[in-house]
C-alpha cells in the first residue's frame, strides 16, 4: 500500500478528498468535506465488539470519542512555523454515536483527518459509557478507558491493537481496541439512498415491531464493515427510514461489483435487538433494479426459511430513491474559470505607532519590508494567480483621511472611493507607501465595515447562480477588533456568501480574543445566537511565523480556502462553469482520478 502523497500538476499542491457519511457535520450539511490542503486523508470509523460479560462495557451504552493533540490552538501553525509555543492541549475531533445497552457497540460515525508523514500526529481515543442525551458533552459520563498513539502508526502497521488504559495508566481490565487501516483511491461522488420496508414480521408481543436497517459492506476477506445504520421507526411493520448519504468508497470500495448486505432488527431498548430478516445485493444492481421499478429484495429469516415449508419471507425492502452526486474539487471550479477576488484591509490606528519612528509597525525600512507588506505579499502572490485581470481592491480602516480628515473604517488606500483597486500587488505596495503620510493614525479598530462591503460585491455575485467568482478578505491588524459583536454578526451574514476571511495578527499584542472569530474551537455565532453556516475565517498571529518562508506563510494563511470555496458551492448545489446544473446523475463516474490516495481506519474495541 502507497502511502506517499502524490502531487497534481497545479503548482505543486497535494490534494485529497474525503466523503464518508458526513450528515450531521455541522459545517456543511451536504455531508460531505473536501479540500485541498492536504497530504493524504484518513477517515477514522471506530467500532467495538465485547464478549461474555462482567467487563466494564457489562451493560454500558459506549461511545467513543477521538483528540488531536495539538501543538498550538491556531489551524495550521503546527505545519509551518519553525518555532512554536508548546501548548499542551486536546482538541475534540468528534465523538461517534451512542450504542445504548450493548456489549457489542458497532459505531457508524466517520471520522475525516489530514495525514502527513512530516509530523507526528498524536491522536488520542476515549470511551465512555454515557448516561444523558448523546448530544451532551462527556463530563458527566463513566470513563472506560483510553488509548493514545500516532496516525503515522496507524497507517505503517495497517492493523494495530492497543490495550484500554484506565487513568494513571492502569489496564481497563483485558479491554483493548484495535485501529484497522484500508486504503481508499479515488472519492469523488457519494450516493443518497433512501428505504422502505412492507409487511416486516411482527416481533413483539403487545405492540408492532420498531424496525431499524443496518446497510453492510462486504470486504475482500468476507469480513462485514457497517457503512450506515438507520433511525429506528417506532411501532410500524412498513416503515420508511429517512434518506442518508454515503460516498461510493464507504458503500463498495469503488467496485460497483462488491457485495452489500442488509439487515433489518427489531429494536430493543436492552440492547437485544431481534433479527427480523436480511437480503443480499450490490450498488449495480442497485442502480439497475432502481432504473426498471424493480429495486425491492425478500427480507430473508435463514432460520425459519429451514423451519417453514412455505416461508416466503419476513417482509420486503424497497429502495424507494437512489441519487448519485457528483463531488467537485477546488480545481475543478478554478479550471472552470471561477475568479479569486482578493481584498486586502490594512489598520491604520493608533497603536501601530508613528509611521515615521523605526519602532512603528507601519515604518518603512527600504531594506527590510514590515510585518503588514510581508504578509500582504506573500498572501497576493499566490491569489493573484487565480485572477485574470490581477486588479485588487486596498482598504484602509482606522485613520483620519484627507481631505477634511474624518475617521473612516473603509476608505480607498489609493484615495478614490469609484474605484479602490490597485493593479497588481506591487500596485498594492505602492498605494499603501504612498498613503501613510497621508492619513493620520487614529482609531478604533473597527472591521465589520469592510467585512459588510466585501460581503455585498459578493452578494451580488451569489445572484448569478453560477460559480464563477470567489472573495477573499485579507485583514492586517495590530490588535483585538474593538466592534467584536458588530464584527461576529458580519462574519455570520457572509458566512453564507461566496466569501472568506483570512485575518493576520501583526505585532506583539495579545490576541486570544480573535481566536474567537476562528471556528477552531466550536461554531461562531452572532451576538443574537445565530451559528455561522460554515467556518470561513482564517486567524494567524504573525509573530509565530516570523521565522519561517514567506512560501510557508501563504501556505497557512491559505491553507482552508479551497475547502471553504467547495463547501460554499457544494453546499449552494452549483457545479463548475460548464457543467450541467444539475447535482445528481443516472450513471455515477468511475472512481480513481484523484491526487492522493486516503486511508480509511476503523477500529475495534474488545472486552473479555
Amino acid at each position: 500500500m502507497n502511502w506517499c502523497c502524490i502531487w497534481m500538476a497545479s503548482g505543486g499542491h497535494p490534494a485529497w478528498f474525503v466523503l464518508r457519511n458526513l450528515v450531521s457535520s455541522t459545517k456543511l450539511d451536504m455531508g460531505w468535506e473536501a479540500h485541498t490542503s492536504g497530504a493524504v486523508a484518513p477517515v477514522l470509523q471506530p467500532w467495538s465488539e465485547g464478549k461474555k460479560h462482567g467487563g466494564p462495557l457489562d451493560v454500558a451504552s459506549p461511545s467513543l470519542y477521538v483528540f488531536w493533540h495539538c501543538a498550538t490552538r491556531t489551524k495550521g501553525l503546527c505545519r509551518c512555523a519553525e518555532h512554536q509555543e508548546q501548548a499542551r492541549h486536546l482538541l475534540l475531533v468528534d465523538r461517534t454515536e451512542v450504542v445504548r445497552s450493548s456489549l457489542h457497540p458497532v459505531f457508524s460515525k466517520v471520522f475525516t483527518l489530514d495525514y502527513y508523514f512530516e509530523e507526528a500526529q498524536k491522536l488520542r481515543f476515549e470511551v465512555y459509557d454515557t448516561h444523558g442525551p448523546s448530544n451532551l458533552g462527556c463530563q458527566d459520563d463513566d470513563f472506560l478507558g483510553g488509548m493514545e498513539c500516532t496516525l503515522g502508526q496507524i497507517v505503517a502497521q495497517k492493523k494495530m491493537t492497543r490495550a484500554l488504559l484506565l487513568k494513571f495508566g492502569r489496564n481497563a481490565g483485558k479491554s483493548t481496541i484495535t485501529v484497522i487501516a484500508e486504503d481508499i483511491s479515488g472519492n469523488n461522488g457519494y450516493v443518497e439512498l433512501s428505504f422502505r420496508a412492507q409487511k416486516l414480521d411482527d416481533k413483539d408481543l403487545f405492540s408492532k415491531s420498531d424496525p431499524f436497517l443496518e446497510l453492510y459492506r462486504v470486504n475482500d476477506d468476507q469480513s462485514e464493515q457497517l457503512v450506515y445504520r438507520t433511525e429506528v421507526v417506532k411501532n410500524n411493520l412498513s416503515p420508511a427510514w429517512e434518506p442518508f448519504k454515503v460516498t461510493l468508497s464507504s458503500l463498495c470500495s469503488g467496485q460497483e461489483t462488491r457485495p452489500l448486505k442488509c439487515l433489518v432488527w427489531d429494536y430493543d431498548s436492552r440492547g437485544k435487538h431481534d433479527f427480523i430478516g436480511e437480503f443480499s445485493t450490490t450498488y449495480e444492481e442497485m442502480q439497475k433494479a432502481f432504473g426498471e421499478d424493480q429495486a425491492q429484495w425478500d427480507c430473508v429469516n435463514a432460520k425459519y426459511k429451514q423451519k417453514k415449508r412455505h416461508y416466503k419471507n419476513s417482509g420486503v425492502v424497497i429502495l424507494a430513491d437512489l441519487k448519485f452526486y457528483r463531488v467537485y474539487s477546488f480545481l475543478d471550479y478554478i479550471m472552470g474559470g471561477c475568479q479569486i477576488h482578493f481584498t486586502v484591509a490594512i489598520d491604520f490606528t493608533a497603536s501601530n505607532g508613528d509611521p515615521r519612528n523605526s519602532c512603528s509597525l507601519h515604518y518603512i525600512n527600504p531594506f527590510q519590508p514590515n510585518e503588514y507588506l510581508q504578509a500582504l505579499v506573500a498572501v497576493g502572490e499566490i491569489c493573484q494567480d487565480y485572477d485574470s485581470d490581477k486588479r485588487f481592491s486596498a482598504l484602509g480602516f482606522g485613520a483620519r483621511i484627507p481631505p477634511k480628515y474624518e475617521v473612516s473604517h473603509d476608505f480607498a488606500i489609493n484615495f478614490n472611493p469609484e474605484d479602490d483597486e490597485c493593479e497588481g500587488i506591487q500596485g498594492v505596495v505602492e498605494a499603501y507607501q504612498n498613503c501613510l503620510p497621508r492619513v493620520q493614525l487614529y482609531g478604533p479598530t473597527n472591521v465589520a465595515p469592510i467585512i459588510s462591503k466585501v460581503a455585498r460585491m459578493a452578494a451580488a455575485e451569489e445572484h448569478t447562480g453560477e460559480a464563477s467568482q470567489y472573495y477573499i478578505l485579507l485583514v492586517l491588524t495590530d490588535g483585538v477588533v474593538t466592534d467584536m459583536a458588530d464584527t461576529r454578526e458580519a462574519i455570520v451574514r457572509a458566512s453564507h456568501l461566496p466569501m472568506s476571511i483570512i485575518i493576520v495578527g501583526v505585532g506583539n499584542a495579545d490576541f486570544t480574543d480573535m481566536q474567537t472569530l476562528d471556528g477552531d474551537d466550536g461554531v461562531l455565532r452572532s451576538p443574537r445566537g445565530e451559528p455561522a453556516l460554515r467556518d470561513i475565517v482564517q486567524f494567524v498571529p504573525f509573530r509565530e511565523l516570523k521565522s519561517a518562508s514567506p512560501a510557508a506563510l501563504a501556505k497557512c494563511v491559505l491553507a482552508e480556502v479551497p475547502r471553504q470555496v467547495v463547501e460554499y458551492y457544494s453546499h449552494k448545489e452549483l457545479p463548475p462553469r460548464g457543467i450541467s446544473t444539475h447535482t445528481h446523475e443516472a450513471c455515477p463516474q468511475r472512481l480513481g482520478q484523484l491526487g492522493v490516495q486516503p486511508v480509511s481506519v476503523s477500529s475495534t474495541l474488545e472486552v473479555p
